[in-house]
């Protein structure tokens, strides 16, 4: 196959951050994709109704002229979350999910849960009225080794917290290990699972096999091959359960080049063709439009986008910028490693 059409992709897991960074990154999303879930993750995090409100009318003042984008929102899992708040959200029809940080588990969750016992009358209002829970899906115990951290998350709390709350429909975001693919599996149509563009491409040797790259890493970290093999198998499977969220999560290249680099790889440029150069390699590109633009509508109880979109293959490899030039300083795309031929057509 040559080219490949199919329906207007979604991100369902996206960091625009604000301000400066937010106008500079934004047009590399509405470019390609038609909606996002927005991750509410900000400094400081957006957790109310109104706060998540706010920071729509920011995002859409943000779009570039012509663009058509609906943002998705999200809000951040405290444990003094009002469950009457959330509620009253979702009746608007503002905020699709809420997102569980574990506190301290990646890029501004410090705000997050310590103490599930604490959130259980938001879960259970939100299993009542069918509001989806996204999770960042790992411990932050100390004892606990970083590559082992989905695995146990799994037992430990997301597995506890559906036996606890019947009827919680739950995203397992990012997942990263094979850990993650069984668990999806071996639940029913209320459990979903995105899958990143980078962790189809890359394992952990490429984050440190001659030399740190600072680009590369994110979290949850990039694992073993044989979780990375898995992931790729997931996706590319066309199950309903599977879906894209990028995780696109932009910095400015002086918080990634440093001592004690963010954690994030920015792919909203380039997803799209990546993803077909995995599915190709695969064998699976029949099954691109499921991952990309029908799974997930399908589990937010959304319809999947009328447009279309086409990619082609041709001779020449795919050419996009190194980096996005924002107010916020640069920021640098996510570089495969190896040409792509894949070109987005419309």
């Amino acid at each position: 196959m040559t080219q490949i059409t199919l329906p207007r992709p979604d991100d369902w897991h996206l960091h625009l951050r604000d301000g400066a960074m937010l106008q500079g990154v934004l047009p590399e999303t509405t470019r390609h994709f038609a909606r996002a879930i927005i991750m509410p993750n900000l400094v400081p995090p957006v957790m109310t109704g109104a706060q998540a409100a706010a920071y729509r009318e920011r995002i859409l003042a943000a779009l570039p002229e012509g663009a058509q984008f609906d943002p998705l929102m999200t809000l951040y899992l405290t444990e003094d979350t009002d469950p009457a708040d959330v509620a009253a959200a979702h009746a608007s029809g503002l905020v699709k999910a809420v997102k569980l940080y574990p506190a301290g588990a990646t890029t501004n969750s410090n705000s997050g849960v310590r103490d599930f016992d604490k959130v259980r009358g938001v879960l259970e209002k939100m299993a009542e009225i069918g509001l989806p829970l996204c999770v960042h899906g790992e411990v932050t115990t100390a004892s606990v080794d970083i590559f082992d951290r989905e695995a146990v998350f799994i037992e430990t709390v997301l597995d506890p917290i559906r036996r606890a709350t019947p009827g919680l429909r739950v995203v397992m975001e990012h997942i990263t290990t094979r850990d993650g693919v069984e668990y999806a599996r071996s639940q029913g149509d209320d459990l979903g699972a995105t899958i990143t563009t980078h962790h189809l491409i890359i394992n952990r040797n490429h984050i440190l096999v001659g030399g740190i790259k600072p680009h590369y890493y994110c979290l949850p970290v990039a694992k073993r091959e044989e979780h990375r093999l898995a992931l790729r198998e997931a996706a590319t499977s066309g199950e309903a359960r599977f879906f894209l969220g990028t995780d696109s999560a932009p910095h400015a290249d002086h918080l990634k080049e440093n001592a004690c680099g963010c954690a994030g790889c920015f792919t909203a440029t380039n997803t799209m063709q990546l993803l077909a150069h995995v599915f190709e390699e695969e064998g699976k590109l029949d099954n691109l439009a499921a991952f990309a633009s029908q799974n997930g509508p399908r589990f937010y109880r959304l319809p999947v986008n009328a447009e279309q979109m086409t990619l082609v293959k041709t001779d020449e490899p795919a050419l996009w910028p190194e980096k996005i030039i924002t107010g916020a300083g640069p920021v640098t795309v996510f570089n495969p490693g190896f040409p792509v031929h894949w070109h987005v057509k419309n």
